[in-house]
């Protein structure tokens, strides 16, 4: 498969057209034409509906959608590379790419990322928020270079570097609901109540371990992937999120509180990436600076 046939589809998919496409491309309508046609032979399936002689507008079949999600990866994987191999051994200029979950932790990436500014400002962060299962899947493509994860991780695949953050869990509610009274919440105070989880969770973990039923005893009323999302849920009433401290905003106006379980439940953040990973100049000089700003957090909190 050729890569600038790739560029040739995605300018189809963007346009909608396969008249705009040539005229962005500076080709000509034909060689598009034919261009295309030859991959979906090579492929052996349709990647466009063509539209009415009207309209002229292309839109993509389920394989075009599939092949361009991959062109879009493939394409970017071939840049970065080009970009890492020819630059100057000298200056540090270039991209970091970095996955996590919604935490406050991420206050520690940007620490470290200050520090590195002042002497590497040719160095740029793109973040990707999801949840454990989209780090991990951008991992394993390759598409970020560090994500950060709470909880268990499987070391024959991944490298990790410890940090000196927790996440405590605990419950997201309304200040003038039944258990806001509470100054800590119990298994027993959510057994009935209805509650909004991670899909993570939702489908069993270290949560429903604590909770100590299974995911189908519970009253889940709705999942979630990023917490902001379930916040407005609580905010409209709907229930009690399961979530992790200082993620929300809920001082001030605020109609929500927030408190945390008893028994205490916290977990550590980690700084992951791909065994055997072969890093970017950049990436490999910002690892170099959390490590040692880990080293010195951990050094200072041992003085006496």
């Amino acid at each position: 498969m050729d890569l600038r046939v790739l560029t040739y589809f995605l300018a189809i998919a963007r346009e909608q057209s396969i008249v705009h496409a040539a005229e962005s491309l500076h080709l000509s309508q034909p060689t598009l034409s034919t261009q295309i046609k030859n991959l979906e032979e090579e492929l052996g399936k349709q990647l466009f509906i063509r539209g009415t002689r009207g309209t002229r507008k292309v839109t993509l079949t389920e394989e075009g959608m599939i092949l361009k999600k991959r062109a879009e990866e493939i394409l970017d994987l071939v840049s970065r590379t080009e970009q890492e191999i020819t630059m100057n051994d000298d200056i540090l200029v270039g991209d970091i790419y970095i996955g996590t979950g919604e935490t406050d932790g991420i206050r520690l990436i940007a620490k470290a990322a200050h520090l590195l500014q002042n002497k590497s400002p040719g160095i740029h962060y793109h973040i990707f928020s999801g949840n454990a299962d989209f780090v991990f899947e951008h991992l394993d493509k390759g598409l970020i270079d560090f994500g950060l994860i709470f909880g268990d991780l499987d070391l024959t695949k991944y490298n990790a570097l410890d940090t000196p953050y927790f996440d405590t869990w605990g419950v997201l509610m309304r200040k003038d609901s039944e258990l806001a009274e509470k100054d800590y919440i119990t298994p027993k105070d959510l057994r009935s109540k209805p509650l909004i989880l991670s899909q993570q969770e939702a489908q069993g973990g270290t949560l429903t371990q604590w909770l100590g039923r299974d995911p189908e005893k519970l009253n889940i009323i709705a999942t979630y992937n990023l917490i902001f999302n379930a916040s407005l849920l609580v905010d409209e009433g709907l229930g009690y999120a399961i979530g992790l401290d200082k993620i929300i905003n809920t001082s001030g106006n605020s109609n929500l509180c927030f408190r945390p379980f008893e028994p205490n439940l916290k977990v550590k953040m980690n700084i992951v990436w791909k065994k055997y990973q072969v890093f970017s100049k950049p990436a490999r000089k910002f690892l170099e600076v959390l490590t040692d700003s880990f080293e010195l957090a951990e050094t200072m909190a041992e003085t006496p």
